[in-house]
């Protein structure tokens, strides 16, 4: 399995500040790998209220099964992450294992196993053995800090190359708020809800039902719109916790989506979820192209996104730009087979600036040395205007190459 670190990775990563009663730390538990950190454990304050999206997957994971059945309580006190083995697939066994898991978890937080969350990564189909995590929680309780983040992220990879964080500030009320967050993916992406695993953290005091809304609205502009190879987990799980302690300043409880004093935080929130999104894509399995698909001039906001995702997933248009060819063709393949509204003779083609096709054939003004040129470069935004209406959507993806076969090829042995 391959080492080396994205060519599309950041060249640094942001310092993620405190958050009021957020204390991590992590562990070796020994899950798959020996002498290698695959445990996550976050201690959160009472009254700390959470929010989730999960994979729509028919074949969930347990910890899935286990979040979910719990969300509706509101509060949360520890989150524990494993990576290594996704716990998915395993039956009952799976089942006890969760709750084994949060059982152990509950008396080194001090809190009922209801209010622990759960998310594993890894292999699928393989028993998780949880009394791994006796010894390792309770440790993790005494050593935690506020400050562990970059660790954090780096605790969750599996086939990743870079941790995936980001972090933002927003005022409510006239006081200010942070956000931050972290995520791993790099394949089996096609979120359906959510990416593989991503974690956000805030202190703004916000209650768990308004929480539950911006986290779909942002997922949906955000994990929604990525892909690496249009698999969908069965482990996605993104989680939002925010403790309140924000209130302490002076920050006013929100109790309604429609509350006004959001806009700047539904703003900040949904740029992070977009930046981890991205950052998802950027890390995709062999990657060495991040790819922006805009779509324009569609009948509606989803015919436009599911013209968008048929392009983002399309192996042979990822093909084409790992090779750094600009075959239009094949975009128009993939608008062709969308199943939307589209008609041949009003499509219009664009690499970067570049038009290449436009009026159902090729651009007479088409410079193939110029895109050539484009099609060399690690960024690259294909852009389709179906001239039908004023329907748009934008989607993140990577080109595919003889890498990302090389490292599933060899993913279990």
């Amino acid at each position: 399995m391959s080492k080396s670190v994205s060519p599309l990775a950041p060249k640094s990563f942001p310092a993620l500040p405190a958050i009021d009663g957020v204390r991590i730390a992590t562990a070796e538990a020994g899950i798959r790998y020996k002498n290698r950190t695959d445990v996550l454990y976050v201690t959160l304050p009472k009254d700390t209220t959470v929010a989730g999206v999960f994979t729509r997957s028919k074949c969930p994971s347990a910890p899935v099964d286990w979040c979910r059945k719990n969300l509706s309580k509101g509060t949360a006190r520890a989150l524990v992450v494993n990576s290594g083995n996704a716990n998915a697939f395993t039956g009952k066994k799976g089942a006890e294992a969760v709750k084994l898991t949060a059982d152990i978890a509950a008396e080194a937080a001090g809190c009922r196993a209801s209010q622990v969350f759960i998310a594993s990564t890894g292999v699928i189909g393989e028993p998780l053995d949880a009394t791994k995590f006796e010894n390792v929680l309770t440790a993790c309780e005494k050593k935690a800090k506020p400050t562990a983040w970059l660790d954090a992220a780096k605790a969750i990879m599996t086939t990743d190359t870079f941790p995936k964080v980001a972090t933002r500030t927003a005022t409510i009320g006239g006081v200010e708020v942070t956000i931050n967050g972290i995520a791993k993916g790099a394949g089996m992406i096609a979120p359906d809800m959510a990416t593989m695993l991503s974690f956000i953290f805030t202190d703004a005091p916000i209650a768990a039902p308004v929480l539950q809304a911006l986290l779909k609205k942002g997922a949906d502009k955000s994990f929604n719109c990525v892909t690496v190879d249009s698999d969908t987990s069965t482990s996605d799980t993104l989680l939002f916790f925010a403790t309140g302690a924000a209130a302490a300043k002076g920050a006013p409880a929100i109790s309604l989506p429609s509350d006004r004093r959001l806009k700047e935080f539904r703003g900040a929130l949904e740029s992070l979820l977009t930046d981890l999104a991205q950052q998802v894509a950027r890390d995709g399995e062999g990657a060495r192209k991040f790819v922006t698909v805009k779509v324009t001039g569609a009948t509606g906001a989803t015919s436009a996104k599911r013209i968008a995702m048929a392009i983002a997933n399309s192996p042979l248009v990822k093909t084409a730009v790992a090779g750094e060819d600009a075959n239009w063709g094949r975009v128009v393949m993939a608008v062709g087979k969308a199943g939307e509204p589209a008609e041949r003779d009003k499509l219009a083609i664009w690499f970067g600036d570049i038009r290449v096709a436009v009026k159902g054939a090729r651009d007479p003004e088409y410079d193939e040395a110029r895109t050539s040129t484009y099609m060399q470069g690690d960024e690259i935004t294909i852009r389709v205007d179906l001239g039908l209406g004023r329907g748009e959507a934008t989607a993140w993806t990577c080109d595919l190459t003889k890498a990302y076969v090389e490292i599933n090829g060899d993913y279990r042995s």
